[in-house]
C-alpha cells in the first residue's frame, strides 16, 4: 500500500508535468523573442496587464508564479520598489532567468526551483501573486489554485494569465488554422525545439478547455476563497486574463 508522502511524490512527478519540464528544456536562449514573435507580440502585451491586474505598491512581497525565463518579475519590479520571489520548475527557464536578473544586480528579485501544487512557503506570505501559462501543465487544476490562494495574505491581489480560444467563430477558424499549420511551420524555422512546441500548443490548449471549461475554471478559484473574480479575454480571446483578490 502506498503512503501519502509516495501519493505526493507521485503527483508532482506525473507523465504531463515530465512532459513540460523536457519541452521548455531547450527553449530558454530565444524564448522571450520566439514567444513575443510567435503571438504575433500579444505575449509581452498580455504579460504587463497581467502587472496591472495586480498593480504592485512599493513595500509588497510578490509571488510570480511559473516565472520562467523572468519576464513578469522584471516587469513587477520595473514598475514599483517591490520584493518578487519568482518559482519555477524548470531549471532550464530558471537559469536564463537569473542570467537577466545578474545584469541588474539582483533587482530585488529571489529566484527559486520549485512546484506550484507545493508552495514552500508558509501560509499567508505574499501580498500578489502572479502566475503565466500553467494550468495546462498541472494534473489537479483546482488542487492548484488553492495552494496559489494559500500563500496570498487576506486581501491580496492574485492574476493569471493562459492562452485561450477565441469564442467567435472568425476568430475561432483563424486561430484553429494557425495553431494547426501556421504554428508548427513557424516553429520548424526556429528549432527542432520549437517545432515541438508548435505542434504541442493547439492540442494542449483545446485539450485544456474541453476538461476545464472557463466557467469551471472560474468556480474553482471561488471555491478557493478568492473572490471578485473577473476574466478578462484578450486579442479576440487568444489570451485570458483573471484576477481576483483573497477573502478576508
Amino acid at each position: 500500500m502506498s503512503s501519502p508522502a509516495d501519493s505526493e511524490r507521485d503527483r508532482l512527478d506525473s507523465p504531463r508535468k515530465r512532459e513540460a519540464i523536457e519541452l521548455f528544456r531547450g527553449l530558454p536562449p530565444r524564448y522571450d523573442a520566439l514567444s513575443a514573435a510567435l503571438s504575433f507580440w500579444q505575449d509581452p502585451r498580455w504579460r504587463r496587464a497581467l502587472v496591472d491586474a495586480v498593480a504592485p505598491r512599493p513595500g509588497e512581497r510578490v509571488l510570480d508564479v511559473a516565472t520562467g525565463t523572468g519576464m513578469v518579475a522584471a516587469e513587477l519590479v520595473r514598475r514599483c520598489e517591490c520584493t518578487v520571489v519568482g518559482i519555477d520548475q524548470s531549471e532550464a527557464m530558471l537559469a536564463r532567468a537569473r542570467a537577466r536578473f545578474a545584469a541588474r544586480n539582483g533587482a530585488r528579485v529571489e529566484l527559486i526551483a520549485g512546484q506550484a501544487e507545493a508552495l514552500p512557503f508558509a501560509d499567508a506570505s505574499f501580498d500578489a501573486l502572479t502566475v503565466t501559462y500553467l494550468l495546462r501543465y498541472v494534473d489537479d487544476p483546482a488542487a492548484t489554485v488553492r495552494e496559489l490562494a494559500r500563500v496570498l495574505r487576506p486581501g491580496a491581489r492574485i492574476a493569471s494569465l493562459e492562452f485561450g480560444v477565441p469564442p467567435l467563430a472568425p476568430a475561432r477558424w483563424a486561430w484553429r488554422f494557425y495553431t494547426a499549420i501556421g504554428l508548427p511551420a513557424l516553429g520548424r524555422l526556429a528549432s527542432r525545439e520549437w517545432a515541438e512546441v508548435g505542434r504541442f500548443l493547439g492540442p494542449s490548449i483545446r485539450g485544456f478547455y474541453e476538461r476545464h471549461p472557463l466557467e469551471r475554471i472560474v468556480e474553482y478559484w471561488r471555491e478557493a476563497g478568492l473572490e471578485q473574480v473577473a476574466v478578462r479575454r484578450m486579442s479576440l480571446g487568444g489570451g485570458v486574463l483573471m484576477s481576483a483578490r483573497r477573502g478576508v
